[in-house]
C-alpha cells in the first residue's frame, strides 16, 4: 500500500530478575516493531528507581547509536516505543515513552491507540490545574493514572481505577520504579501480548510476537482486552476487572498492520493475507496471465489470489529497501515523491500481459493511479487491481489515521468510476462479509467501522477526531 493510511504505534516492556542490558533488548524489540511507526522513537531504562531516557524524532537506529546505547545504565526494567502520530503533531515533546515525576513515584508510559474523549479530559484537567506540554492524548492517560494515583494504594489501583475514565483504544506499557504494568482497553482494539525471557525468567510485552522474537524470548498469551497484567518480583499478576466484553481487534492489523511473521489472538497474520487473496478470487475473478502484488502489504494475498484462481503469481516491482514505508512521510508532498523513487515495475513480468495486481487498499487513489501509470509504461496490455480490503467510507477513531470522509475516495465514487479514475480494467475490493473472516480460529471480534461507519462505542460527533491539536491549541 503507498501513501494510503497512517500507521499507529508499537510498544514494548520488560521486566528482568536481576539488572542487566535492558536497552539494548529494547532497542532490538524496538527495530522489530519499526513498521508500526517511522517519526519517533524511545526508550526508558529503570536503574534502581532512576529513570534514564533517549528519544527523538527518526527511525530507530538513527536515534539509537551505539554510544546512545552504551549510556544507558544496567537495570531491571525498561519500556520502549515507536510512534507515528494519530493524535498530536511530529515533534518530541511528543516523543514516548512520556515520562511523569509525581509525589507518589515516576511513570513511563508507552501507549498505541488513540483516545476518543481525550480532548474532554484534557478540558477538565486544565480547568484543574494541570499544565500539559504536547499535544499527544498519552499525556491525557498520565493525568488520569496519577489523579487517581493519590487516592490509591498501588499503581496497579490507580491503572484500574483510570480506565473507567479513558475512553478508545489503548495499549499500554507503564514502568514504575519497581513494576512494569501492561494493559488494553476492554475492546482490545490494538494487541499487547505476554512473552517470557528464557535465561533470566523475567517477562517482556508488546505489540506483536515478531517482537518477542527478536529478543528470543518465549510467547506466552495474548493479554486480554480489558486485562492488566502487572509485573514485580513477586512475578505476574492479572487484574480483570474490565475484562469480558465483547472484543473488537482492528481488522486491519491482519490486512496491513502486523508483520507478516507475527501471531495476534492466535492468528497467524501472513495465513490472513493468503485468505484474502482466495477470498478476492473467488469474489472477483477474471482472465489474466499474471498476478503481482504491490510491496510489501499486497504480495501476500496476491500469492493467494493466484493460488486460489490458478494464474501463475509474478514479481512485478522492486523496491528500493533504502527508504521508508511512503505514507509514513509527514508531507503529502514527500510521500509522492517517495513513491517515485520507492518502485519500479519489471517489465519482463508484465509486458504485453493482462495483469492482476494486488494491493491492500485504497484511500484517496492518487498513489494508486501513479503505480497503475508505472505497469502501464511498463507495456502491461491490462491492468485488473483486486483489494484485500472493502473501500473506505469513514473515519478511524481508534489509533488508525484513516483520511476524513471528505478525502475518502469510496464517498464519491462508484467502484467503477475509482477503476476509471486510477487508470484499470476492473477493480474489484474484498467484501466486508470476507474481510471478517480472514483471521482463521482468531480469540477475537473485529471492528469494521472505517468500512461500515458502524463502530464498537460511541464516537464524539461534535469534534472531528482530526481536530484534537487544534482545539487545543487555539
Amino acid at each position: 500500500m503507498f501513501n494510503s493510511i497512517h500507521e499507529e504505534c508499537g510498544v514494548f516492556g520488560i521486566y528482568t530478575n536481576k539488572p542487566t542490558n535492558v536497552a539494548t533488548s529494547a532497542y532490538y524489540a524496538l527495530y522489530a516493531l519499526q513498521h508500526r511507526g517511522q517519526e519517533s522513537c524511545g526508550i526508558v531504562v529503570n536503574d534502581r528507581g532512576v529513570f534514564k531516557t533517549h528519544k527523538g524524532l527518526g527511525l530507530v537506529n538513527e536515534v539509537f547509536t551505539q554510544r546512545v546505547l552504551d549510556e544507558f545504565p544496567e537495570g531491571r526494567i525498561a519500556v520502549g516505543h515507536v510512534r507515528y502520530s494519530t493524535t498530536g503533531n511530529v515533534n518530541t515533546a511528543n516523543c514516548q515513552p512520556m515520562t511523569v515525576r509525581h509525589v507518589k513515584g515516576a511513570l513511563a508510559i508507552a501507549h498505541n491507540g488513540n483516545l476518543i474523549n481525550a480532548l474532554a479530559l484534557r478540558r477538565e484537567y486544565e480547568l484543574k490545574g494541570a499544565i500539559f506540554h504536547s499535544t499527544s492524548d498519552t499525556e491525557v492517560i498520565s493525568y488520569a493514572i496519577t489523579q487517581e494515583r493519590l487516592v490509591s494504594g498501588s499503581i496497579q489501583e490507580a491503572v484500574e481505577k483510570a480506565m473507567y475514565r479513558i475512553k478508545g483504544a489503548y495499549s499500554l506499557c507503564i514502568m514504575s520504579p519497581k513494576k512494569l504494568i501492561c494493559a488494553r482497553d476492554p475492546h482490545g482494539f490494538r494487541p499487547l501480548c505476554l512473552g517470557r525471557l528464557p535465561d533470566d525468567g523475567g517477562y517482556v510485552a508488546a505489540s506483536e510476537t515478531c517482537a518477542l522474537d527478536s529478543i528470543g524470548a518465549e510467547f506466552i498469551r495474548d493479554i486480554e482486552p480489558g486485562e492488566i497484567v502487572v509485573i514485580d518480583e513477586n512475578g505476574v499478576q492479572s487484574i480483570k476487572t474490565h475484562c469480558g466484553g465483547k472484543s473488537s481487534m482492528c481488522v486491519f492489523e491482519f490486512i496491513y498492520f502486523a508483520r507478516p511473521d507475527s501471531v495476534i489472538e492466535g492468528a497467524s497474520v501472513h495465513r490472513a493475507r493468503l485468505r484474502a487473496g482466495h477470498y478476492l478470487a473467488l469474489e472477483h475473478p477474471c482472465q489474466a496471465d499474471v498476478v503481482i502484488g504491490c510491496p510489501d502489504s499486497g504480495l501476500d494475498a496476491a500469492l493467494g489470489f493466484s493460488q486460489e484462481s490458478g494464474i501463475p503469481y509474478g514479481v512485478g516491482f522492486i523496491k528500493n529497501r533504502y527508504i521508508g514505508r511512503t505514507f509514513i512521510q509527514p508531507t503529502q508532498g514527500m510521500r509522492e515523491n517517495s513513491v517515485r523513487i520507492k518502485l519500479n515495475a519489471i517489465s519482463e513480468t508484465v509486458r504485453g500481459k493482462r495483469v492482476v495486481l494486488v494491493d491492500d487498499s485504497i484511500v484517496r487513489g492518487t498513489t494508486s493511479a501513479k503505480v497503475v501509470k508505472l505497469l502501464r509504461n511498463a507495456g502491461a496490455k491490462e491492468i485488473h487491481m483486486r483489494i484485500s480490503s472493502p473501500p473506505f467510507i469513514s473515519e478511524c477513531y481508534f489509533g488508525t489515521d484513516i483520511d476524513s470522509k471528505e478525502n475518502l475516495i469510496a464517498n464519491k465514487h462508484s467502484v467503477e468510476e475509482i477503476a476509471k479514475i486510477i487508470g484499470v480494467d476492473s477493480l474489484g475490493f474484498l467484501s466486508t462479509d470476507s474481510v471478517v473472516k480472514l483471521a482463521e480460529n482468531a480469540n477475537c471480534g473485529f471492528c469494521t467501522g472505517c468500512f461500515t461507519g458502524k463502530y464498537p462505542v460511541e464516537v464524539p460527533k461534535e469534534i472531528p477526531k482530526d481536530k484534537f491539536e487544534s482545539k487545543i491549541e487555539e
